[in-house]
C-alpha cells in the first residue's frame, strides 16, 4: 500500500475506474474515428460480465447494470462485425430481461440513488435498441414508462437550452437525434473540447450534434486509455485534490515538513481555482461550480492557512438546506453534511439559524437504522460516518445513534461492507468515525476499533469496487486509497497499529 507521500505525488488529473457505459459511445465513433472506435469496440468486447450484462463487476447495482448493458449491446450491434459480437448481444440481452425482471426490487427501490440522468437517458438508448431489432418495443414495462418521465423533464425544460452552464450539459446525450432542439449547440463544449468533462456526451456531440468535430475528438484521444476504455469523466483535477487533503487533514500526518512540501503544490492549484461568491467545481476544466467539491474545499483550504470567504458556502445555502447544484432535481444529504463541516471550520457555533437547517434536513431524511444513503454514493457508510466527523459538537445525539448502528453491523471479522462483502473502503469510513468520536470523548467498545484495523491493514490493496454514482458507477482510485491511509494512520496514532 503506497503511503501519503507517494499519494501526493501522483495526484492530479484523476484516475479512475472504466466506464462500460461511456466507452460504449466511443465504440459508435467509426465513421469519424476508426482508430477510437475500434479501440473502444474492442474493450467492450472483452468485458462482459459473466451473467452477461455489462457494468459493476462487484455489486449489482440496477441503474448501473441496465444503462450499461444497452449501451453496449447497441454499440455491438450497431459496429460489430463478428459472429462473437451476435452472440454476445444475445447473452446481454437475456441478462438485461433478468435485470428488468428484477425492477420492482432495483430499479423502483427507493434507497437506491439512480444514477445520474438516468430517466432522461435510458429512454433515447431504449429508442436506439428498438430500431436496431434489439429489444421489442417496451409499451408499459418499466424502461418502456421511462419514456413518460422523459418527456415530462423535456417539456419542463421549455424554454431551457442546455449549455455548459446547467448540468443537464453532463448527460446532453438524453437529447437523442429528436430533440437536438434542446440543445445550445455553439455553448455547449468546455474549452478542453469536450461537453461538460463527459466522455460519452461528447461522443454522441461528434456523433450526432457536430458530426465528426475535432475539438470533441482531440479530448476524447486525450483521454482514453491504452486498454480502450475511457472513464465516466475527466479530468476531476479538483475533486481529486480536495478529498485526498481532507482525509489526510484528518491525521496528524499534514504536520509533518515533507508531506507539507507535497501539499503545497496542490493547495495552490485549489486556490486559483476558487472563485469567490461561488467556490469550486469539480475540474478547472469544467464551467460550473458545485456546493460539495466548494464545502470540501473551504475547509480544506482554511485548514492550510488560505483566506477563503464563506460567502461561496453560503451561496448554496436555500430556504430549507444546501444544494449542490441549480435545478438538481434530488437534493444531496452529503452537501449538507459538508457544509457543516465548512461552517464548523468558519467559527458558527451551533445555535446560528445555518447551522440549525442543515442539521434538521439531515435528521429529517435520516433512515429508521440511523444511518444515511445519498445519490453520491452507494454505501451508506461513506455517508453516515461523514455524518458522525462533520455533525460532532452540533448534534452528539445524533451522532452516537449513528455510531451505534456501525458497531451494530460491523462483520465477526471486523471489517464493514453494506452488499454482503466486505471492502477496505467502508471499512476505512467506519474507522476514521469512530476513532475520530473516541478521540474526542465518545464511548466505543473495546476490541472493536483494534479488529477492523488490523483487517484493514491486511485488507488494503487495489482494486477496489465502484461505489461511486456517476451516469454509471465509478471508483475514484485515489481517493479510496487516501480514506485507507487516513484510517490507517489514525490507528497508528491511537497506538493500534
Amino acid at each position: 500500500m503506497e503511503d501519503f507521500q507517494s499519494l501526493l505525488k501522483k495526484m492530479g488529473n484523476g484516475q479512475i475506474s472504466s466506464s462500460a457505459y461511456d466507452t460504449a459511445w466511443l465504440a459508435r465513433l467509426t465513421e469519424y474515428d476508426s482508430q477510437i472506435s475500434h479501440r473502444a469496440l474492442a474493450w467492450i468486447a472483452q468485458n462482459q460480465l459473466h451473467d452477461g450484462g455489462w457494468g459493476a463487476k462487484d455489486v449489482t447495482y440496477y441503474h448501473d447494470r441496465v444503462i450499461c448493458t444497452l449501451a453496449a449491446m447497441i454499440a455491438l450491434t450497431r459496429q460489430g462485425r463478428r459472429e462473437q459480437d451476435s452472440w454476445q448481444v444475445q447473452t446481454g440481452l437475456s441478462a438485461l430481461n433478468r435485470i428488468i425482471q428484477n425492477a420492482t426490487g432495483g430499479l423502483t427501490q427507493e434507497k437506491r440513488a439512480a444514477t445520474v440522468g438516468f430517466e432522461m437517458i435510458v429512454p433515447t438508448l431504449v429508442l436506439d435498441a428498438e430500431k436496431l431489432g434489439i429489444i421489442q418495443h417496451q409499451g408499459e414495462r418499466i424502461l418502456g414508462r421511462l419514456g413518460s418521465a422523459r418527456k415530462a423533464k423535456i417539456e419542463k425544460l421549455s424554454g431551457k437550452r442546455i449549455s455548459r452552464f446547467i448540468t443537464a450539459a453532463h448527460s446532453a446525450e438524453m437529447a437523442g437525434i429528436d430533440n437536438l432542439n434542446l440543445l445550445d449547440i455553439d455553448g455547449l463544449q468546455e474549452e478542453n473540447g469536450s461537453v461538460a468533462n463527459s466522455p460519452a456526451a461528447t461522443a454522441y456531440f461528434a456523433l450526432s450534434v457536430k458530426p465528426g468535430d475535432a475539438r470533441a475528438l482531440n479530448y476524447l484521444h486525450k483521454i482514453i486509455g491504452q486498454d480502450g476504455s475511457v472513464p465516466a469523466f475527466a479530468p476531476f483535477d479538483i475533486f481529486e485534490r480536495v478529498w485526498v487533503l481532507w482525509n489526510l487533514l484528518l491525521t496528524d500526518k499534514y504536520q509533518t515538513p515533507e508531506i507539507k512540501n507535497l501539499c503545497q503544490p496542490h493547495i495552490d492549484y485549489i486556490r486559483q481555482e476558487w472563485k469567490p461568491g461561488h467556490g469550486l467545481g469539480f475540474s478547472a476544466s469544467y464551467t460550473l461550480t458545485d456546493g460539495d467539491d466548494t464545502m470540501v474545499g473551504y475547509e480544506v483550504l482554511s485548514k492550510f492557512g488560505q483566506n477563503v470567504d464563506i460567502e461561496s458556502v453560503l451561496n448554496y445555502e436555500e430556504e430549507n438546506w444546501f444544494r449542490c447544484y441549480y435545478l438538481e432535481t434530488h437534493h444531496s444529504i452529503d452537501v449538507n453534511i459538508h457544509a457543516l463541516g465548512a461552517l464548523k471550520q468558519a467559527g458558527f457555533q451551533s445555535n446560528h439559524p445555518t447551522v440549525k437547517k442543515a442539521l434538521q434536513f439531515i435528521k429529517a431524511v435520516r433512515n429508521t437504522g440511523n444511518y444515511w444513503f445519498d445519490k453520491w454514493h452507494i454505501s451508506p457508510y461513506y455517508t453516515t460516518a461523514h455524518a458522525i466527523i462533520s455533525c460532532r459538537e452540533y448534534a452528539d445525539d445524533l451522532c452516537a445513534e449513528s455510531v451505534s448502528w456501525i458497531l451494530e453491523t460491523q462483520k465477526p471479522n471486523g471489517s464493514w461492507g453494506f452488499y454482503n462483502f466486505s471492502t477496505a473502503e467502508e471499512t476505512a469510513y467506519c474507522l476514521q468515525a469512530l476513532i475520530l468520536w473516541k478521540r474526542y470523548g465518545g464511548k466505543i467498545p473495546a476490541g472493536r476499533i483494534e479488529q477492523g484495523s488490523y483487517w484493514l491493514a491486511n485488507n488494503c490493496l487495489p482494486p477496489y469496487p465502484p461505489f461511486w454514482i456517476d451516469k454509471s458507477l465509478y471508483c475514484p482510485e485515489l481517493l479510496v486509497q487516501s480514506s485507507i491511509l487516513s484510517a490507517l494512520a489514525l490507528a497508528e496514532e491511537e497506538e493500534i497499529l
